[in-house]
């Protein structure tokens, strides 16, 4: 086992984690955004964005397996493979004087639920604390091995 496997782990935790709440900060800043794009000429609101993460080298299930039965293995970390749209369907809310509105009033506006996007907020926020935690708990482990040294 590497000394700094701990230190790359968290690391990547972090990235993953921070990338994390960019996309849900984009996603809140945007909730009320009718023209997200353009397509085929016409306006469509934002779609709300996640983020696909997965373990950096992807093991099969037999390796997982196996590496548990050996117990010397302790991972690789996470990273980021996709930013995806959410396909759910757009809110219709009644203005007919709002711009955007359609012949019959209603317009069109993103799939982002603030109460959502807030709990996955936290949840990011919370895995971000605890991996920092983590890496400091590592350092904190190898400033005392270094001390036995001395």
């Amino acid at each position: 086992m590497n000394l700094t496997n701990s230190f790359n782990i968290s690391s990547s935790a972090l990235t993953a984690q921070r990338l994390r709440m960019d996309i849900i900060s984009s996603n809140i800043a945007n909730a009320e955004t009718t023209r997200g794009k353009l397509v085929d000429g016409e306006w469509v609101p934002y779609q709300r964005k996640t983020v696909v993460m997965e373990s950096k080298d992807s093991p099969s299930f037999d390796q997982i397996f196996q590496s548990k039965l050996d117990s010397h293995s302790t991972g690789n970390g996470v990273k980021v493979t996709q930013i995806s749209e959410d396909q759910s369907p757009f809110k219709r809310v009644y203005q007919p004087t709002h711009p955007d509105a359609n012949e019959d009033g209603y317009v069109f506006m993103p799939n982002v639920d603030i109460l959502k996007e807030m709990v996955d907020m936290i949840s990011a926020t919370r895995s971000y604390e605890a991996n920092v935690t983590a890496l400091n708990a590592s350092k904190s482990m190898f400033m005392k091995a270094l001390e036995i040294g001395r």
